[in-house]
C-alpha cells in the first residue's frame, strides 16, 4: 500500500514540475501564497499542517493527504496527532471522509518508514 502513496507523491511532483515549466509565474505566486499561509504565526507550523491535513481528508484529495502527512511529521507531529485529525475529519466530513483515512494510512507508512522525512 505504501507504494501506492509513493506513486501518488511522485505523480504530484511530476505534475507540479510540468506546471512550473509551463506556467512559472502562476506557480511562483501559488508557492509564495502557500509558504505565507503555512509559516509560523499565531499558530505554529505543525498546527497549520494538522489543519491542512484535516481539510485534505474532508476534501478527499489523495495528493494533499500525502503531502500534509509528510509535512506534519516534518514539523514534529506524531502518529497520535494525525489519528486525532482523522477523527475530527470524520466528524466533519462523514462517511466520505472516513474512506480517505486509507490514504492517511498509506502516507503514514511512507513517512514513518522514512523516519518522518
Amino acid at each position: 500500500m505504501a507504494s501506492d502513496m509513493n506513486q501518488t507523491l511522485q505523480d504530484f511532483k511530476q505534475g507540479m514540475g510540468m506546471m512550473s515549466k509551463e506556467a512559472p509565474q502562476t506557480m511562483a505566486a501559488f508557492n509564495h501564497f502557500m509558504d505565507a499561509a503555512l509559516t509560523q504565526g499565531a499558530l505554529d507550523v505543525k498546527t497549520k499542517e494538522l489543519i491542512a491535513l484535516g481539510m485534505a481528508i474532508t476534501a478527499r484529495c489523495t495528493y494533499c493527504i500525502g503531502i500534509h502527512v509528510g509535512k506534519v511529521m516534518q514539523a514534529g507531529g506524531s502518529h497520535a496527532e494525525i489519528i486525532e485529525v482523522c477523527q475530527v475529519a470524520m466528524l466533519m466530513g462523514g462517511g466520505p471522509a472516513l474512506t480517505y483515512i486509507a490514504e492517511v494510512k498509506k502516507a503514514l507508512e511512507v513517512f514513518e518508514q522514512a523516519g518522518g522525512k
